[in-house]
């Protein structure tokens, strides 16, 4: 299933997962013909390409059909705590070589291969806002993989022009209940009067999905090999912000109660970036403010 337009084709893995279907639209309104990548078990398609990115005989079959100008990997154990250490070492070190591997095997040699590593590599930074250069210090095993990932494409930079990003948090329409923001918004949507949380302590640096898919596609377009970018807003919002913002929007305050089960040993306090390196490479900056974002989730159907 090959690119049969005149229009560039871009690859892009985890195509089916919350991030994918808004880079997708930021990169088709780029002019490009997107074929996705997806994991072999998902349904058939229009337009994508299934491969078990841990089948090097799969990927690199589904690599040679799609004849990509350029890349955008973000198939991933995404989620901090998913229980299978296992399953997310191989997916985000093993199954991101593999791809690499094809690529750079390909008979078509893309011009940008992007991948999406995680602010989580930085750890409990002490220093703010975080830089590229700041040291990593990952303190869970999703942040341990993110990193290894990086380290492992560093072996590949000689034969593939790879730009590594690494998101802060970000939310938006149809992410997962799983993750703190939508549960939030789920619950006041809902006009529920209590609501379990973990860590209350948190801040975090919240983009909105619409701005971070912006930032894929002008790095995709910039295409700056073997550098290391932030995606994110540069301003802080305290899990405290988040909930007053909510109450305002649904017009009620609601009781929080910490339930020890949601608490994560070894979380991360607080994430801060700077967003200057992707302002002098891609010519972008995060705009949308917090509170857009939470009146666009708030309005929207449930899922």
């Amino acid at each position: 299933m090959a690119s049969r337009s005149d229009k560039p084709c871009a690859l892009l893995t985890g195509c089916h997962g919350f991030t994918g279907r808004y880079v997708a639209a930021e990169l088709e309104a780029d002019g490009y013909e997107v074929i996705g990548l997806a994991h072999d078990g998902d349904p058939p398609h229009a337009g994508v390409l299934r491969a078990n990115l841990l089948d090097r005989t799969a990927v690199r079959r589904a690599v040679n059909e799609a004849r990509a100008n350029v890349v955008v990997h973000l198939a991933a154990i995404s989620f901090v705590a998913h229980g299978d250490a296992d399953e997310i070492y191989r997916t985000n070190v093993v199954g991101t070589r593999n791809l690499l591997e094809a690529l750079a095997d390909a008979g078509v040699k893309p011009r940008s291969v992007v991948l999406a590593s995680s602010a989580n590599i930085y750890g409990n930074a002490t220093v703010e806002p975080i830089i590229e250069d700041t040291p990593p210090a990952p303190a869970n095993d999703y942040a341990v993989s993110k990193l290894a990932m990086e380290y492992m494409a560093r072996l590949w930079m000689d034969r593939l022009p790879i730009t590594v990003v690494r998101p802060f948090n970000y939310t938006g329409v149809g992410q997962g209940e799983n993750f703190l923001i939508p549960k939030i918004v789920a619950h006041f949507r809902g006009g529920e009067k209590v609501i379990e949380l973990g860590n209350t302590d948190v801040a975090r640096d919240f983009s909105d999905v619409r701005d971070v898919a912006r930032a894929y596609a002008k790095v995709v377009a910039k295409a700056p090999a073997g550098e290391r970018v932030n995606f994110c807003s540069g301003t802080a919002h305290s899990l405290g912000d988040v909930l007053d913002v909510m109450a305002r929007i649904a017009g009620y305050a609601i009781e929080v109660r910490v339930n020890p089960a949601f608490v994560r040993a070894n979380e991360v306090k607080r994430l801060v970036g700077s967003n200057v390196r992707l302002r002098e490479l891609a010519g972008f900056t995060p705009s949308i403010p917090l509170e857009e974002t939470l009146r666009w989730m708030y309005s929207a159907k449930a899922a």
